[in-house]
């Protein structure tokens, strides 16, 4: 006989574990557990309500789907919920809403409603609509004004996927399921063998390459040059070799440096690097120091 599969059953009990009434909340949501349904009532012929043993010949639920075809056994591949009203982050959310978040995300084929098949609803309590993922019909019968039908393929349902996620989130978007903290992340830990995540012209850069390179630019910088222990010395013609080179020149004569400095630097040069606009200010300056 038709049976309820475990998927589904983990769905109806999320359901109703939050929508339904619960005297020591605030909460006045009404989902009722008759008002939840997966298995078709015994005179229930044909759909995705029935297993194996219910299904008629050229069935919808069968045929116009592999993913259905495949996956036929005795289990039911649906759900029906009925009508809740439910007061959450300042909003009342209701059945319509419920199955217009459900379509939403259907529509932007969103990961965790790639199992489901389609959903016939009311987005007003009036109009019947149906999204369907095979594009074959828009609509349904009068009874989904007050419930919304969910049918699932056939294959995830043996295969035993979870389906509790896409209504997990509805719940979570709408505040009855609050989102745990994100705990702090611990830093990885890091193998000196372990390769740069970021470019630096040499892929095969590890790690250790970088501890070595800093321990040589540390004593680059304090040895003097050709000290021992200072590993594979800057690259030739690199602004640190030049800058190394200058560092073990010999040491400037500052005497005979001060002397060619003022040979060059004679009253005419003097007289010549001054701007004509300035020359005036410079003269008057003079003549008053040597009053003074």
């Amino acid at each position: 006989m038709t049976r309820a599969p475990a998927n589904l059953l983990a769905v109806r009990s999320l359901l109703l574990t939050h929508l339904n009434v619960d005297p020591k909340t605030v909460r006045d949501a009404d989902l009722e557990p008759a008002e939840v349904g997966i298995v078709g009532d015994p005179a229930h012929r044909g759909g995705y309500h029935c297993g194996s043993d219910r299904v008629v010949t050229n069935d919808y639920s069968v045929v116009e789907s592999s993913r259905d075809r495949k996956g036929l056994t005795l289990d039911a591949a649906a759900l029906d919920v009925g009508g809740f009203s439910v007061r959450s982050g300042g909003r009342t959310h209701t059945l319509p809403s419920f199955s217009l978040w459900c379509v939403g995300q259907c529509a932007a084929n969103a990961a965790d409603t790639r199992d489901i098949r389609e959903i016939i609803y009311s987005p007003d309590g009036t109009t019947v609509k149906r999204w369907d993922r095979l594009g074959k019909r828009t609509s349904g019968d009068s009874s989904h004004r007050w419930h919304t039908h969910f049918s699932f393929f056939r294959d995830a349902i043996k295969a035993g996927r979870d389906q509790r996620p896409l209504f997990r989130r509805y719940l979570t978007s709408i505040g009855l399921i609050e989102v745990a903290p994100t705990p702090p992340m611990e830093d990885p830990e890091m193998e000196l063998s372990d390769r740069l995540k970021r470019d630096t012209g040499r892929p095969q850069r590890t790690v250790d390459d970088v501890l070595a390179d800093l321990s040589n630019l540390r004593n680059w910088l304090v040895s003097a040059p050709n000290s021992p222990g200072v590993v594979d010395g800057p690259a030739p013609n690199s602004p640190l070799a030049a800058l190394l080179a200058a560092a073990g020149r010999p040491a400037v004569d500052v005497p005979a440096l001060a002397t060619e400095v003022l040979r060059v630097l004679t009253p005419q040069a003097i007289a010549d690097a001054i701007p004509s606009s300035l020359a005036k200010e410079v003269a008057d300056e003079l003549a008053r120091r040597l009053v003074a």
